[in-house]
């Protein structure tokens, strides 16, 4: 029952960032799950617990190939969007070569490329270049 309970919440605490972010926020929230299935996944390799450890590297190609990836706007962002849609292709292709080879560098690597990107996008928020927090 408390589970149930929690879960409960959750699901309506995300969609209350859902509803209220914008267009960067909801590319940030796309990285932070990505970047927090991978950890699990990584968890799942060091358990041994395969079923698990596909899930996670599942949800995390999804959130790749179905958020970020789809997200990208080639019209105007040319080059870029190009460059980050090989990428992406690259990330998807790494996790799922870690899966099928039991390969956790794969994955970490996947990560920390995934982390890097991240790190950039949050340094072109919009409140960080209006010199806001």
């Amino acid at each position: 029952m408390y589970h149930q309970g929690s879960q409960a919440y959750a699901k309506i605490s995300l969609e209350s960032q859902l509803a209220g972010a914008t267009p960067h926020q909801l590319i940030a929230m796309l990285f932070d799950g990505a970047h927090s299935a991978l950890l699990r996944a990584k968890i799942y390799f060091e358990e041994n617990n395969i079923a698990k450890r596909g899930e996670m590297i599942s949800k995390a190609i999804n959130i790749v190939d179905n958020g970020l990836r789809s997200s990208l706007d080639h019209e105007k962002g040319q080059q870029i969007a190009a460059d980050l849609d090989r990428l992406y292709d690259y990330i998807s292709r790494l996790l799922m070569q870690a899966n099928l080879h039991n390969d956790v560098s794969k994955l970490e690597e996947a990560d920390k490329l995934l982390t890097d990107i991240a790190d950039v996008w949050d340094e072109i928020a919009p409140h960080k270049q209006a010199g806001q927090r």
